[in-house]
């Protein structure tokens, strides 16, 4: 049970539907769920070590919000990962091909039907999906677990716009495979992921009182002061 409320959860907040930064109430998903809270804390918990949730003292349970050196280091992590997967693995067979071609198609269908969540999801499932197909078991857990935290910085950061980008390169990082070349899909995919946290927008400096500030309605002071 704590696995299927985990799984729920997740995908929740991978598709948007649960933004960074919202509170989580063990009572509220108790009720909803039908289990006990014991239940409940337990699958947060476990979220909690995938760096897609946290608890704050008498305060609860809370989705992270990614900083700027989150950011930073999650993107590091996946260039190492899939640049080094797709340069050392081998060609893809008739039948990985067909599976990889059949999520091209269902990010195209989301995006025709302006299905944010589920395309949301496709984005970053697209990275995890090639690694899969792969077949390697640990290092798919690895990038699901990168993946999660990179929507959530996406949620933050990213503009709307980048969506259709995105879909452009996976076209690119695709074909590549489908034409046998692993170094290249190695190269686009680099590049690809340089170039998406190249357009997050992330402000240059952390405002302390932000939270605070947006809770409230309350516009900065002229000079950065407070009021």
């Amino acid at each position: 049970m704590p696995k299927g409320i985990e799984k729920t959860l997740l995908s929740a907040i991978v598709e948007g539907r649960i933004a960074p930064g919202s509170r989580l109430s063990e009572n509220q998903l108790a009720e909803a769920f039908h289990v006990s809270r014991t239940l409940v804390r337990e699958a947060l918990t476990r979220l909690e070590t995938r760096h897609i949730v946290s608890v704050r003292p008498r305060r609860g349970w809370f989705v992270n919000r990614p900083s700027a050196e989150e950011a930073a280091a999650v993107f590091a992590a996946r260039r190492a990962v899939e640049y080094g997967f797709l340069k050392t693995s081998a060609p893809f067979g008739p039948a990985q091909i067909e599976r990889l071609k059949a999520h091209i198609a269902e990010e195209r269908a989301a995006i025709d039907a302006g299905d944010k969540a589920q395309l949301t999801y496709l984005m970053g499932d697209f990275h995890c999906r090639i690694i899969a197909l792969g077949g390697n078991d640990p290092l798919a857990e690895i990038m699901r677990n990168l993946t999660a935290r990179t929507i959530l910085i996406s949620l933050r950061y990213q503009p709307a716009e980048g969506a259709l980008a995105s879909h452009r390169d996976h076209c690119g990082i695709a074909g590549a495979i489908i034409a046998g070349d692993m170094d290249r899909a190695a190269d686009l995919s680099l590049a690809h992921l340089e170039e998406v946290e190249a357009g997050l927008r992330i402000p240059d400096a952390r405002d302390p009182l932000e939270d605070l500030r947006n809770t409230l309605r309350l516009d900065p002071a002229p000079g950065g002061q407070g009021h």
